[in-house]
């Protein structure tokens, strides 16, 4: 009877570990943003959420993220994590807590918002230097996308 227990035990925290909640990678090229269903291909702006639950929504840009999220979710404390890729780092997935994203009309993203997102706000400055524009952290970029929609 032990042995079945500590079996048992093994396998329930084996089970627990697997539905653990992560990020994926986006496979570039052919997976397909959940808010416009256009392809994600630019390694500097895609981005993922991840819910609680472990269910995940990739999209090429900001904007389909923010559109998606003010639009499909009602409750964002049922995200896990909200990610995107940068400028300064593609490719990687990084929160977008620790980014801080430039709008600028002299630097087009995919979706035409010209949001685009750094993972060091130097860089995003000096971009800010070589092409005008305004430099938000992630709350502002929320609160500044909601006055334009």
């Amino acid at each position: 009877m032990n042995r079945f227990l500590n079996i048992y035990t093994v396998c329930l925290v084996l089970l627990m570990l697997a539905c653990k909640p992560e990020s994926q990678p986006i496979s570039y090229g052919s997976d397909m943003c959940e808010f416009c269903r256009m392809s994600i291909v630019d390694q500097r702006f895609g981005s993922e959420i991840v819910t609680r639950k472990g269910k995940i929504y990739k999209f090429d840009a900001v904007e389909c993220m923010v559109n998606y999220l003010d639009k499909r979710v009602e409750d964002e404390s049922q995200l896990k994590y909200i990610l995107t890729n940068t400028l300064d780092k593609p490719g990687a997935l990084i929160d977008v807590e620790d980014c801080c994203f430039l709008i600028s009309k002299n630097m087009p993203s995919p979706m035409g918002m010209y949001i685009n997102p750094f993972l060091v706000t130097d860089n995003a400055s000096r971009s800010q230097v070589e092409n005008s524009g305004i430099i938000h952290d992630w709350a502002g970029l929320r609160i500044e996308f909601r006055k334009d929609n």
